[in-house]
């Protein structure tokens, strides 16, 4: 472990100005903003996971280390969302903070993959660029087939805007992708060492069939909403992903997925905006404009 490339230092506060630091790492103007706030979100934030669960490794930290996993599952999966949230719509300082937790906590982690057999740290950066990059993709990608008006360029740059992203997790920039050719050509590389493991298999089932309370599944329409997040998840997943899965009964084709994600789109659309928002979502705008408009 001692050749391990360095985690990259995480930002100082001396770094910015007050202004810089109440506005974030994005900002309003931000792509990434536009992306966040959009419908198709919770899409493609569901398709990052299953797709972050084929690489054997990274999906072995998750399951290895997450004691009670299925009791807790929305608990992580909210803490998830929050620290995402945070790093989006937060203050430079508040981003800072959340991400020297998550820092924190990857350094006591570590485990080895039996199929592989590689021994590791769950903070080891090829790891870490592997979920940075499986999020970015996902949470782009799904909103373009969404139909949020985004050009190759607008596509560019949010990639580009999530090298702050990755800094902050510790990823160093000049390893982290500029441009989506970049994303393109990282997975067409890491292809031949992903697969489907039992943790994998599992980890998606759940994504599928989470565990609920009894009275969350009764008394509100949790359980087929979450059907349907998945579904698409699933669906827009590449397609090489979804033959690892071997899952085709729970796949639609590529154009009844892109049909159906744009369906559910127009839909959520119809929800007021700061309805649909999380409270860290609507203290971000509340923060930085009165108004905020938002290109649909």
């Amino acid at each position: 472990m001692s050749d391990r490339p360095a985690l990259a230092p995480l930002p100082s506060p001396d770094e910015w100005t007050e202004e810089e630091d109440r506005l974030g790492f994005f900002g309003p103007g931000s792509v990434t903003w536009r992306i966040h706030t959009d419908p198709s979100y919770a899409v493609g934030g569901l398709r990052a996971l299953m797709l972050q669960a084929l690489h054997p490794v990274a999906m072995d930290g998750v399951a290895r280390n997450s004691a009670g996993f299925r009791d807790e599952w929305w608990m992580r999966m909210t803490r998830t969302g929050q620290y995402v949230e945070t790093l989006t719509f937060g203050t430079r300082t508040e981003a800072r903070r959340a991400a020297a937790r998550v820092r924190g906590l990857h350094r006591k982690l570590s485990g080895v993959e039996e199929t592989t057999g590689r021994a590791y740290r769950v903070d080891e950066i090829d790891l870490l660029l592997w979920v940075h990059n499986c999020e970015v993709d996902s949470l782009l990608s799904t909103a373009r087939r969404a139909g949020l008006a985004l050009s190759d360029e607008d596509a560019d740059s949010y990639v580009r805007e999530h090298l702050a992203a990755a800094r902050l997790v510790g990823i160093p920039e000049a390893l982290a992708p500029r441009t989506v050719a970049d994303l393109d050509a990282y997975f067409e590389e890491i292809r031949p060492s992903l697969a489907l493991t039992p943790a994998a298999a599992d980890g998606v089932r759940r994504l599928f069939v989470p565990p609920m309370k009894g009275w969350v599944q009764v008394l509100t329409p949790a359980r087929p909403a979450w059907g349907t997040f998945a579904s698409l998840g699933f669906a827009t997943l590449p397609v090489w992903a979804r033959q690892l899965y071997s899952m085709p009964g729970f796949s639609l084709t590529d154009a009844a997925a892109t049909a159906a994600l744009r369906t559910l789109r127009t839909a959520l659309l119809a929800v007021p905006q700061r309805v649909r928002w999380s409270p860290i979502v609507r203290a971000g705008w509340d923060r930085v404009t009165a108004a905020p408009v938002l290109s649909a």
